[in-house]
């Protein structure tokens, strides 16, 4: 990202990186924190210098051109001279929608124009890092969070305020039901942490949950065919087709070569009556397609290798976006005693339906 121009003065000049947050089984049992819910969108950046407004991803690309309606918004509704960490995301009458978030990821800006206008993005702010041209940095969490609130006292759509409690019991009931309008488990933040770029200084709280998936393929690892970089998972739909569901990559490279030897077996003939044989060699961009290319893979290569629909092995997932993993899974270990055809969508758990609106609503302030 190019640096800020001087006439835009920006009380911190991007790029910065985003304080990150470090995966935890559960929520700390003690201490002073603020918890958050954990939004389930692009990570973004937001630096107003009052001529000018420039939202930055995670990895510091400019995503003004792909929310052309936020960059509008944002530059209208927030006060010069701040800078705000947060997250955007697309709402919908089901929740938050991450698969629409990625289409707008788009070469064209027509293209662009046209999704901005039928399925407008929202910002939902949980950080302040500049307020009134004042860097805030170095103040504690407690602190920006009240810098937070009053700068958007008055915020109205598509600008949100993350709601926040201090209160564990809180946290957990949002853990077990905000799932179901999207969202991706609690955020638990220390009151006294500074504001520390690019560190896991926070803890995060996802669902996990296992299921046992089909083996249907692979693909190699970057270092080349001495290793396995990914496991590709299927289950079995209503109607009996094997559907691509994700990817399990969670391995050590001694495992990763180990692989190599005891999936080569279910390589022989493996394509000749595979259920994906249709797609093998195929680019597209539809999710269902193992070897297709998707707009985050940035030129790599997904090609893939097949195998004999033989072996199941028992993974842990976070949620589900759609019919798919929204994330990587955890390989935990091989199931022998597991038939393929056994592994059905059905076994997964079901998330109830939370409304959005009760989201917003929930938490106190910060005092």
């Amino acid at each position: 990202m190019a640096q800020a121009k001087p006439s835009q003065l920006y009380a911190i000049a991007p790029p910065v990186e985003p304080m990150l947050a470090k995966l935890a089984d559960e929520l700390p049992p003690e201490g002073d924190y603020l918890y958050e819910p954990k939004w389930d969108g692009f990570r973004a950046l937001v630096f107003h210098g009052g001529t000018d407004l420039c939202i930055q991803s995670r990895d510091s690309r400019p995503l003004d051109r792909y929310f052309p309606e936020l960059h509008q918004a944002l530059l209208e509704r927030l006060p010069k001279g701040s800078v705000l960490d947060g997250e955007i995301v697309i709402a919908t009458p089901r929740g938050l929608d991450f698969d629409a978030l990625q289409l707008r990821l788009h070469p064209a800006a027509s293209r662009v124009a046209k999704l901005a206008a039928e399925t407008p993005s929202s910002f939902v702010a949980f950080d302040l890092l500049a307020a009134d041209g004042r860097n805030l940095m170095a103040e504690p969490q407690a602190q920006r969070r009240l810098a937070l609130e009053k700068l958007l006292a008055k915020a109205r759509r598509p600008v949100y305020l993350t709601p926040m409690t201090r209160e564990r019991e809180q946290a957990l009931n949002w853990l077990e039901h905000f799932e179901g309008a999207g969202l991706d488990g609690v955020i638990a933040k220390p009151a006294g942490l500074t504001y520390q770029p690019g560190k896991r200084a926070m803890i995060k709280v996802k669902h996990a949950r296992t299921a046992e998936c089909v083996v249907a393929g692979f693909r190699w690892h970057k270092s080349g065919k001495d290793a396995v970089g990914s496991l590709l998972l299927g289950l079995y739909d209503d109607e009996g087709v094997l559907q691509h569901v994700g990817v399990t990559s969670s391995f050590t490279m001694a495992m990763r070569k180990q692989l190599v030897k005891e999936l080569a077996p279910l390589r022989k003939d493996a394509m000749r009556e595979h259920p994906w044989r249709d797609w093998a060699g195929v680019e597209a961009e539809s999710t269902r397609m193992p070897g297709g290319q998707s707009r985050w893979s940035a030129g790599k290569d997904l090609s893939w290798e097949p195998l004999r629909i033989e072996c199941v092995c028992e993974v842990k997932y976070d949620h589900l976006q759609g019919d798919r993993f929204r994330h990587a899974t955890i390989f935990l270990r091989w199931r022998p005693d597991k038939r393929p055809e056994d592994c059905r969508y059905d076994q997964l758990e079901v998330t109830k339906p939370y409304e959005l609106d009760k989201v917003f609503s929930s938490g106190s302030s910060g005092s």
